[in-house]
């Protein structure tokens, strides 16, 4: 899903956004997030230290909106007969992988946004932060050092081990 998900950013946003602002926008959007952008920028040969500033920049963007305001959203949105049943599917959804940042809060939800495994980043992590009610000031900073723990993974995968297999081996 993730594959189809840049390229149909790519195919649909060349030629009519820069190849930088296309991989911003995967960088902000849920589910890809700074890790697509990091693979999205490979593939249009972005160089790595150029990338890396976009991915994090564009990763970091929604997350003290999200939480600061998804709480609030959502019991508005509860409220409504056709989104209630969406929105308490999401927050159980989300809810069942919070174990580990309910366990180990700061450091628990640095390790959930900051590896890169489906259907965690940052996105979800503040989401969990925030039904959670973690604080905003310790919230914030674990997420951003999850960002940079992802960051540095997914340049190894990207970037670094395509160099490597196409320059040693």
């Amino acid at each position: 899903m993730t594959d189809s998900l840049i390229t149909w950013f790519t195919t649909n946003l060349n030629g009519v956004v820069s190849k930088e602002m296309i991989v911003f926008i995967i960088s902000m959007v849920p589910i890809l997030e700074l890790r697509g952008g990091l693979v999205a920028a490979s593939l249009l040969k972005i160089p790595l230290f150029q990338a890396v500033g976009l991915c994090i920049a564009g990763n970091i963007i929604p997350v003290p909106f999200i939480l600061a305001f998804i709480t609030p959203i959502f019991n508005w949105m509860k409220k409504t007969r056709w989104l209630k049943p969406k929105i308490e599917k999401l927050e159980a959804k989300s809810m069942g992988k919070s174990e580990q940042i309910q366990k180990y809060e700061f450091i628990g939800l640095m390790l959930f946004v900051g590896i890169p495994l489906p259907g965690t980043g940052a996105w979800t992590g503040s989401l969990i932060a925030s039904l959670l009610d973690i604080k905003f000031k310790k919230a914030l900073p674990a997420v951003i050092l999850g960002i940079f723990m992802a960051t540095i993974i997914m340049c190894i995968i990207t970037y670094f081990i395509p160099w490597l297999v196409t320059n040693v081996f």
